[in-house]
């Protein structure tokens, strides 16, 4: 592929856990990501992005709704009778 175009957190770690977003991202420089760490440890609700102005890859925090998506899963799984 060549390249990164974005990197995503999600899940409740993803979303909840600003150190170890900070972690994953830490000494990844060579390969254009570099976190902000104020806009990653600011808190904010709904889809966020937390790269510096010289991140070469935007990082994106996005909520998730993981029992729902079991929910829709598993009802689409009655129906379909599997």
């Amino acid at each position: 592929m060549g390249r990164i175009d974005a990197l995503v957190f999600t899940g409740g770690i993803g979303e909840n856990a600003a150190d170890i977003r900070c972690l994953s991202c830490k000494d990844l420089t060579q390969i254009g990501i570099e976190v902000d760490n104020r806009m990653n440890n600011a808190g904010r609700n709904g889809i966020f992005e937390i790269q510096s102005a010289k991140s070469a890859v935007t990082i994106l925090v996005v909520p998730s709704n993981e029992e729902l998506e079991i929910a829709e899963q598993t009802v689409e799984r009655i129906k379909a009778g599997s």
